[in-house]
């Protein structure tokens, strides 16, 4: 009997070893006690090194942050499938999964941990993206020609220790060109410092980058190094350098040419080895020729540069970046949006967004305010679009009082049609209290059907 027990034992073993799904197990305490050879391949770390490690360690999923699959498993005790997440594998990868999830029993029905199966859906995400004509690098996801022609010599850029100068409108994606530069170069393990420089006066803007020694100022009463001796080998992002002054600039290309900076209140210079990425929302060649900006610092950031087009020349990319801000949202508020519905959709598509893609997130993040769960519809986008969508035209300076009034009787009414006037249901949805809801009734004159859907009473 315990032969045949070892035989079955064995026989297990060389099932989960031969299989292409990656398969692990986890005690109470989330330390991994099984990890196949597929789960090896997948995530490129050895049995050994997973092996009494936390999984989050191993894995480094999004779903780790909040919806873990497993943690659901083993606090209910039953089976979840086809969870879809992606995890980091040990070279930064990220690598697209599907997870199903089990409780882990003995003989007794008693519950030892959990077991997770994922599998690499690494080949589907490429088939798909060839289908649709779309592409990814970091945070930034495109099937548009302009933004395809930019992801093509992005790796080569990063790999690089040029300085790269990023030209775009507001809201067009600048920081997270940047970031991806970083996160594909040698220096990805090395911090990423970024500043707005137009936010800042000069002194204070010197003061953030090169630092200052105590008594440089009245208030300075101890050392503090700048952003230039905190990111050590790593990079510098230095956000609207076109609203920077003439001495400002004189001052950041000595560092860009001698590779070397001075606090304030120091004599002593500092050697650097950061990159620098620099952005701008203005047009420095114009200003070069208009005396505002220094043509030496142009020429010395101008090496590599980008141009990222505004929205209204990327519509295509508007659904792709909708699923994104869906999904991101998701995961951040705990909320099960499916998406946008096709009217919302077409209403998203006619807008021209001077805003840009942040004006996009932002109209998203409106829907999620007022949508819990479903798709966002047009109830829930901002009054003005609706306004242009009816009218043909916008009012966005005039209006916002009353695009926040439509907006919220208009999800006030979506509510109560959806819980068949169910009062205390639809002030639940909508995340107020009842008597709030009793008062905004009144307040928009919203006359209620004499039956509401709880009682059948008044």
């Amino acid at each position: 009997m315990k032969e045949s027990g070892k035989i079955a034992k064995s026989a297990n073993e060389i099932i989960l070893e031969s299989i292409s799904d990656g398969v692990f197990t986890v005690d109470h305490n989330w330390r991994i006690m099984t990890f196949n050879r597929a789960a090896e391949e997948i995530t490129g770390t050895s049995r050994e090194e997973a092996i009494g490690r936390y999984c989050w360690e191993v894995f480094r999923s999004n779903m780790c942050e909040g919806a873990c699959a497993l943690k659901r498993t083993m606090k209910e005790g039953k089976s979840f499938v086809s969870s879809s997440t992606y995890i980091i594998n040990n070279q930064q990868k990220r690598i697209p999964i599907s997870v199903s999830t089990a409780p882990l029993k003995n003989e007794r029905g008693e519950i030892l941990g959990g077991v997770e199966t994922f599998r690499d859906h690494s080949l589907v995400e490429e088939l798909r993206r060839e289908l649709t004509g779309s592409y990814q690098v970091g945070d930034m996801v495109s099937r548009s020609k302009a933004m395809k022609k930019i992801f093509t010599i992005l790796p080569r850029v990063a790999e690089s220790d040029s300085t790269v100068l990023i030209e775009g409108e507001t809201g067009t994606g600048k920081e997270l060109m940047a970031s991806a530069v970083h996160n594909l170069s040698l220096r990805k393990d090395e911090p990423f410092l970024a500043i707005n420089c137009g936010a800042l006066p000069d002194t204070l803007l010197e003061s953030e980058l090169f630092g200052y020694k105590a008594g440089a100022f009245t208030g300075a009463d101890k050392d503090k190094p700048g952003l230039f001796a905190a990111s050590g080998k790593g990079t510098i992002f230095l956000d609207e350098i076109g609203d920077t002054s003439s001495a400002f600039q004189v001052r950041l290309l000595r560092v860009l040419e001698e590779r070397e900076f001075q606090p304030l209140g120091s004599v002593e210079k500092i050697k650097t080895e950061a990159r620098i990425i620099a952005a701008t929302n203005r047009d420095l060649e114009d200003m070069v020729q208009s005396g505002e900006f220094r043509r030496d610092l142009f020429y010395r950031i101008n090496i590599i540069r980008f141009q990222l087009p505004r929205l209204q020349e990327r519509m295509e990319d508007i659904p792709l970046l909708v699923e994104r801000f869906v999904r991101k949202m998701n995961r951040f508020k705990g909320k099960s949006v499916s998406g946008v519905s096709k009217e919302a959709m077409a209403v998203l598509l006619a807008h021209d967004y001077p805003g840009n893609i942040r004006e996009l997130e932002n109209i998203i993040e409106h829907g999620f305010v007022l949508c819990s769960e479903g798709e966002i519809g047009l109830s829930y986008l901002p009054a003005y679009l609706l306004k242009k969508e009816n009218t043909g035209q916008t009012e966005p300076h005039s209006s916002i009082g009353e695009s926040v009034r439509v907006t919220e009787e208009e999800s006030i009414l979506e509510a109560l049609k959806k819980h068949n006037y169910n009062r205390s249901a639809a002030a639940k949805e909508l995340g107020i209290h009842k008597s709030t809801l009793f008062r905004k009734l009144k307040k928009y004159s919203i006359s209620l059907p004499e039956m509401d859907g709880r009682s059948g009473r008044l």
